[in-house]
């Protein structure tokens, strides 16, 4: 029998199971990419309905040749490595999963946040010495100030992690009011005074052109001295050459970080090489909960696209905007 739908999955770190129980109520056929790379993806997008990506880049060039393709669905939240101009100017609707690992990134964060202001890899790796008297001398953790980056979904969850234990919290958002954000028990603040009151800073933001590099040298100039700098969000918002200098030279305390500009990070990595920051390989979002999570909605949202149905998290809905566009997408196309 021939199947109604093809759906490319052009990475699958993991068991797909979840995919074949979505897509086999529809009758598609799912076709996982084996080298994943831009050639192969290139030849089998042709011919496919839909499109989910991991961390796969689907580019202009591969977007061109998916004549066929309806969705395209990315496993997460964010979805910088889709090529959205090229997708709404296709009329293809590209979807994310924007409820997606809110408690494991803010778990990995605050667990960064503790470890830095505990000097727990310190410690440890001090152990055989029983030397206590390594790194920047501890504060108490109660009565000092945390300041987060973006305050969507994963910012405003942080917001409750870090009140219980004793943080003062302060927000820069430049899209949500005074009021949005105190309703979350914190206070908004512009980016110069977050830098210089946090004793903390975690980053929530999204990568974008505006946020690219949006912590740099300078801004690494007006932090405390005994401030740490986390980052679960994406690897580009932090300039690291910056963030290497100002750790190294003591600008600041620490920093931990989940995600680099480049990933994964190269040997020679100027950050590997400090006691004074605490690196992990972009796992904040890991839990089984949550790869079934992103996995079951991804696939369910291509789903609805090509059954005729209104997606729940479309990320360029102009793609609608048009009523010509609008009755293909509700009709399945």
């Amino acid at each position: 029998m021939t199947p109604e739908y093809k759906i490319l999955i052009a990475d699958a770190p993991w068991s797909i199971e979840p995919e074949r129980e979505v897509f086999g109520e529809i009758g598609a056929e799912i076709i996982v990419a084996e080298t994943k790379t831009e050639e192969e993806l290139l030849v089998l997008a042709p011919q496919v309905d839909g499109i989910l990506t991991d961390r796969q880049s689907i580019t202009d060039d591969i977007i061109a040749v998916a004549q066929r393709c309806k969705a395209i669905a990315r496993y997460g939240v964010g979805f910088d490595n889709v090529a959205l101009d090229a997708a709404t100017a296709a009329g293809i609707v590209v979807t994310n999963v924007p409820a997606y690992c809110i408690d494991e990134v803010t778990d990995h964060a605050m667990a960064l946040l503790l470890a830095c202001a505990r000097k727990i890899p310190l410690f440890h790796k001090h152990i055989n010495s029983w030397n206590r008297d390594v790194g920047p001398p501890m504060r108490r953790i109660r009565g000092q100030t945390l300041g987060v980056i973006g305050f969507g979904r994963i910012g405003q969850a942080i917001a409750p992690k870090a009140q219980a234990f004793g943080l003062e919290v302060i927000v820069f958002d430049q899209y949500l009011t005074s009021e949005a954000i105190q309703a979350h028990g914190a206070a908004k603040v512009q980016l110069p005074d977050l830098l210089a009151k946090s004793d903390f800073i975690s980053i929530h933001t999204p990568l974008t052109p505006e946020t690219q590099n949006l912590i740099g040298e300078a801004e690494l100039r007006q932090m405390k001295p005994n401030a740490y700098l986390i980052n679960t969000a994406r690897g580009g918002i932090i300039d690291t050459v910056a963030l290497y200098k100002a750790l190294s030279e003591g600008w600041i305390a620490g920093a931990g970080q989940d995600v680099l500009p480049q990933e994964p990070a190269p040997p020679d990595e100027p950050l590997l090489t400090l006691e004074n920051v605490i690196l992990t390989p972009h796992v904040a979002f890991l839990s089984e909960e949550s790869t079934y999570d992103a996995q079951n909605t991804a696939a369910s949202e291509v789903a609805r696209v090509l059954t005729g149905q209104m997606p729940e998290s479309v990320v360029n809905p102009e793609v609608l905007d048009s009523p010509a566009l609008r009755a293909e997408a509700l009709a399945g196309r």
